[in-house]
């Protein structure tokens, strides 16, 4: 039987991101393309050998479930049941708690928070996949998004793009998902310090949230991989300008630099990024060098 795993917890980027309508529920139907990339979080997984460990915490003595620790993780929330690695944890315990061990998880963190590129929901579909191998519970694809979307709006996608190695369009509030093909890409990745406001960027009154329901994403790819041409859009990109000069600093660096491709914001940001023709990865890396805040140079994990 397997006892340790060690798995990658890789970032995302929106090509673009639209509101097509604000439901009656009070969330927002959308329409994006995720991309996963080679930039990421690392995962480890360890199970106890002894269950009487009862001094580890991270269990729920309550329900039965046995220790469930980690280390890694204590800058991001107050307390640790809070991080959705635990959350993730706990729901597969939940699910099928005949099976379960008690574990040890450690996170090495390299995605930064609140930077639209979801390593939050990256980590929590990432222990998710393991645990389902670790614990030998044997959920399908299916079921294990079906976990997924009751712990976030994203997190779907990361256990889609792990079981079938492509991108994917999605929709409703990001639940749905449907595979998409598109060129290998590099990209030059800005990470400037700051946590942007959803929720407040939600409530924006200058927020478009009547954008029109395209079809046939692929057939537009040209529209939105390599350029961004109307009506392809990031409609939270010119509030999130606005809101912080960080952001703002960093999508004017990309755009003065010497190239054909849009510099654009992922997400609700803060993260921006620009995609790279093959005869500039080369140059890239003294534009990573000279950014004004911290920067990647990576690719898309998946791709023609």
């Amino acid at each position: 039987m397997m006892h340790t795993l060690r798995l990658f917890s890789p970032a995302k980027i929106n090509l673009f991101l639209h509101i097509t309508a604000q439901r009656l529920d009070g969330y927002h139907d959308l329409q994006s393309v995720f991309r996963a990339l080679d930039f990421g979080d690392w995962l480890a997984f360890r199970l106890y050998d002894d269950m009487d460990s009862a001094g580890l915490g991270g269990g729920d003595t309550e329900n039965g479930i046995p220790p469930i620790s980690l280390t890694g993780a204590s800058h991001l929330t107050k307390n640790l049941d809070d991080n959705l690695i635990i959350k993730a944890a706990h729901a597969l315990a939940k699910h099928s708690p005949k099976q379960v061990q008690g574990v040890h998880i450690h996170l090495d963190k390299h995605i930064p928070t609140g930077a639209g590129l979801g390593g939050g929901s990256s980590n929590c579909a990432t222990t998710l996949i393991a645990l389902n191998q670790l614990w030998g519970l044997n959920l399908d694809t299916q079921a294990l998004i079906d976990i997924a979307a009751t712990l976030g709006a994203d997190v779907p996608f990361f256990i889609f793009a792990h079981a079938h190695q492509c991108d994917a369009v999605a929709t409703g509030i990001g639940e749905i998902l449907t595979p998409i093909h598109l060129p290998k890409r590099a990209y030059l990745l800005l990470m400037p310090d700051a946590h942007l406001a959803t929720a407040h960027f939600f409530k924006h009154p200058d927020l478009n949230k009547k954008s029109l329901f395209i079809n046939d994403l692929s057939s537009y790819a040209t529209w939105f991989d390599l350029t961004l041409t109307p009506p392809f859009h990031n409609c939270f990109e010119t509030i999130a300008s606005q809101d912080s000069p960080a952001v703002k600093d960093a999508l004017a660096y990309l755009h003065a630099l010497p190239c054909h491709a849009t510099p654009r914001m992922t997400g609700t940001g803060s993260c921006v990024f620009l995609p790279l023709e093959a005869e500039m990865i080369d140059q890239a890396a003294a534009w990573r060098d000279a950014a004004p805040c911290r920067a990647v140079i990576c690719h898309s994990l998946n791709g023609l």
